[in-house]
């Protein structure tokens, strides 16, 4: 699989794949930017399939930082309370594409079912064996003291510190009243979930729920607390959305208010109802189970908020096939981040790079090399925007904002691809906000009476793919000078001044977005955006995706790898 995953990213770089002209430069706009705090190395390497050396400090080998993403992320008072995901590149590599030869490079390594924490523990299969355990922090941002409170789930009892170990991330982190809840998805494909007291901060306890496998977003609406979750591996299952009901001495407490045939994704609040992204079911055989809007009933109707009464009444205004002309690429794409701005429901797709390729490879074979590249050319996607009004009313308006007029289509009858009218035309521009590797709108956040959209972007990747991919060694020093000369880039649109996760901003409902940054927020390693909340003074507290866990060497003046926790302010 990663012939095709690095085979796939060579052609894309070969044919150019010119979504759009490379976006210009962002303005200078008024925010600054202050990194708070960011993981440490935790492990010293010195080898795929080699013990670990004693440290940090690294006596031998050499140091390696694992905790790569701010996955969750919640404020209550002056504290911000996060929680973190392990190489959660190298998961996605296996778990969603099947890859499991493990690699490395100057920037990451991926061991697989080499690595000493998958040959310790049997329950962890080869395809997760980067997993470490993620850690809970909390952050004072009136002191800037940061803690871990990893050691006190772990002190609780056997079973507190075995779900921690059997954790694979903590993806959502919310609170309501006296309790902050932080979960994720767990070994076995179940869901993990632990709970801190608020006011004192002492750990309350955890649990593990059987019958899920994913957590995504919760949401504060009306008073009451929501979180979208997935049943089955990765959310593949189904899904649902949970009102929670407990407290600190019941903090487990929840009410299904949404059956779905999809895992609910993100959430916001649009005209007294909730909105939600959805990412697809394994093998989607109607429309429903495809990436889509949904909307719930009124929060108003029955009961105050949403209760089991209201689990049937959600329905489906919007979904990736009608925009999406390939039936395999359209089961592909997942729902992103959400928020609702100035009359509208804003969201975006999400596309997990070479995936789509993987997958039409795996329906249709492809019969040459040619038909190959083709393949992994056509079938690449970018994020596209979208906004839409009136949800679920026959005045219904559904408006694309970046994405294309046309998008390649194969018809297995004539073994032809062509390109098919999408049914939109973007309002403001290409998919990508006008660049091919931002693949992920991971995040919506409205501040200061603006809409932040925050991507990742997987171009800084594709290096080392290159590089993987060069036919003789050294491969890295080929793909360095490949990548530092300037003759080479009339070819891809791969910018080196775009490598790192962007931030892009609509001023209002009548103009296009304007890029704030889109270089990872300082640190080009930064792919991602992952997490943003009102900081309540017109900025932004934001968590970041940084899976270089090689990249730790403090003294050569490079960015160094691991989450980064950065707050947003206004100059």
């Amino acid at each position: 699989m990663r012939k095709i995953f690095a085979a796939g990213a060579v052609a894309l770089v070969a044919a150019g794949l010119a979504v759009a002209p490379a976006t210009a430069a962002p303005a200078r706009l008024d925010y600054k930017f202050t990194r708070l705090a960011k993981a440490k190395a935790d492990e010293c390497f010195d080898g795929v399939g080699k013990a670990y050396p004693a440290g940090p400090r690294c006596k031998t080998g050499k140091p390696k930082v694992n905790q790569a993403y701010v996955w969750g992320l919640t404020q209550v008072g002056k504290t911000l309370w996060y929680g973190t995901g392990a190489n959660v590149h190298c998961l996605v590599s296996g778990a969603t594409l099947d890859y499991v030869k493990p690699t490395a490079n100057d920037n990451w390594t991926c061991e697989y079912g080499e690595s000493q924490a998958a040959k310790s523990d049997p329950v962890i299969p080869p395809y997760m064996g980067d997993m470490r355990a993620p850690e809970v922090w909390t952050y004072d941002t009136t002191t800037g003291r940061s803690v871990n409170k990893s050691a006190e789930i772990r002190a609780k009892s056997p079973d507190d510190a075995l779900r921690l170990s059997h954790t694979v991330g903590l993806r959502a982190a919310g609170h309501l009243g006296n309790v902050v809840l932080l979960g994720g998805p767990a070994l076995e494909n179940t869901l993990n979930m632990f709970a801190f007291d608020a006011t004192t901060q002492q750990y309350l306890g955890s649990i593990n729920f059987p019958d899920f496998g994913n957590i995504r977003t919760f949401l504060v609406a009306d008073d009451g607390l929501y979180l979208g979750v997935g049943i089955g591996r990765n959310g593949s299952a189904g899904g649902a959305v949970w009102r929670w009901n407990g407290d600190t001495t019941r903090p487990f407490d929840f009410t299904t208010v949404a059956a779905l045939p999809v895992q609910a994704a993100d959430l916001t609040v649009y005209d007294g109802r909730l909105a939600a992204t959805s990412w697809p079911a394994e093998q989607p055989t109607s429309q429903q189970m495809l990436a889509g809007l949904w909307i719930s009933p009124k929060l108003a109707d029955g009961l105050p908020g949403l209760n089991d009464e209201d689990k049937s009444g959600w329905r489906q205004v919007w979904n990736a096939r009608l925009y999406e002309q390939d039936r395999v690429v359209s089961a592909t794409y997942g729902g992103g981040g959400i928020a609702t701005f100035d009359g509208y429901v804003y969201w975006g797709t999400m596309h997990v790079p070479m995936k789509s390729s993987m997958v039409h490879a795996t329906v249709y074979p492809p019969a040459t090399d040619q038909a190959a590249k083709d393949q992994s050319v056509k079938t690449q996607r970018a994020i596209s925007i979208w906004r839409g009004k009136d949800l679920g009313t026959p005045t219904q308006k559904i408006e694309l904002l970046y994405g294309e007029k046309t998008l390649p289509a194969w018809d297995p009858a004539t073994s032809t691809w062509s390109d098919k009218p999408t049914n939109y035309t973007p309002l403001y521009g290409k998919s990508g906000f006008g660049y091919l590797f931002n693949n992920y709108t991971w995040r919506m956040t409205v501040v200061d009476n603006k809409l932040f959209v925050g991507t990742m972007d997987w171009s800084y990747l594709v290096k080392d793919l290159l590089a993987g991919a060069a036919p003789q060694p050294p491969v890295n020093s080929r793909a360095k000078r490949a990548l530092a000369d300037p003759s080479n880039w009339h070819l891809p649109l791969i910018d080196p001044t775009k490598f790192g996760g962007d931030l892009y901003m609509f001023p209002d409902s009548n103009s296009p977005a304007q890029a704030v940054n889109v270089r990872g927020l300082g640190n080009y390693l930064n792919y991602g955006i992952r997490n943003m909340i009102p900081n309540g003074k017109g900025g932004l507290y934001i968590g970041m995706a940084n899976p270089m866990n090689l990249r730790t060497e403090k003294f050569d003046l490079r960015p160094q790898g691991g989450w980064e926790l950065i707050e947003m302010n206004k100059r």
